[in-house]
């Protein structure tokens, strides 16, 4: 299935990166040919009509609950991460204007030199009105993912599907660098993630999008085309929660 025979299943989606994506393999920080890429991947279904929200992770910069094990105060430690997750976001918003997307960020944290504040029905307008909206400094408050904050948000904004983007092409029954033997699942519910523990998403974002019926769909984001093709509805695919 070619990414331009496709026709779009959602109207409105939720794209939740990981920090560890854009720094791609070298180690820290943000690799530009990474961010290119992940912005054309954007454009594409940008171009098909759906309305785009956006989720970045901070792992690639500063990762809270690694800092707090080392005896950091967790709320401090989680601070940072959020101010790492919004200098990933301005990243992206630079690669996507650079395309002549329009997009804006909106911070939990305020900032108004560099961003707007999260404001649902100013967020909702800009999707209407065709603009990317990257949420940043994830729920505003310490103890809390990113992957929640990712769910949080797409409820709010009513969108139909969160697309989790990753390094692996879905979910295995076990960690798949660690067992060769690790069998990829096609489908699962919110149920059996929590029972078995997988390490899809923190148990938070998974009870609250099983609490709300918010679909989830874990896929490789390095696949080229495949953030089209799951928003037109091919479960081929990476795996779907629900």
């Amino acid at each position: 299935m070619e990414p331009d025979t496709l026709e779009p299943r959602y109207k409105r989606i939720l794209l939740k990166l990981s920090g560890e994506a854009l720094m791609g393999d070298q180690g820290f920080g943000i690799r530009p040919d990474i961010l290119q890429y992940v912005a054309e991947e954007i454009r594409s279904i940008h171009d098909l009509g759906v309305e785009v929200a956006v989720v970045v992770g901070g792992g690639n910069i500063f990762r809270g609950i690694a800092a707090s094990s080392y005896g950091m105060d967790r709320a401090s430690a989680d601070h940072m991460g959020m101010l790492a997750t919004v200098i990933n976001s301005l990243a992206l918003q630079g690669t996507l204007e650079g395309k002549g997307l329009q997009t804006r960020v909106q911070s939990a944290i305020s900032m108004h030199e560099v961003c707007e504040p999260f404001i649902l029905r100013r967020a909702v307008r800009h999707l209407e009105k065709g603009r990317i909206v990257i949420f940043a400094a994830g729920t505003g408050s310490p103890y809390f993912t990113t992957d929640t904050a990712a769910v949080l948000r797409a409820q709010e904004i009513h969108a139909e599907i969160l697309l989790k983007a990753t390094k692996v092409n879905g979910v295995y029954d076990s960690d798949p660098e660690k067992n060769k033997d690790a069998k990829l699942i096609k489908k699962l519910t919110y149920m059996q993630v929590l029972e078995r523990q997988l390490q899809v998403m923190d148990m938070t974002a998974i009870s609250l999008a099983m609490d709300n019926g918010l679909p989830l769909s874990v896929f490789d984001l390095l696949g080229k085309g495949n953030i089209a093709r799951v928003v037109c509805g091919d479960e081929s695919i990476g795996t779907l929660i629900r």
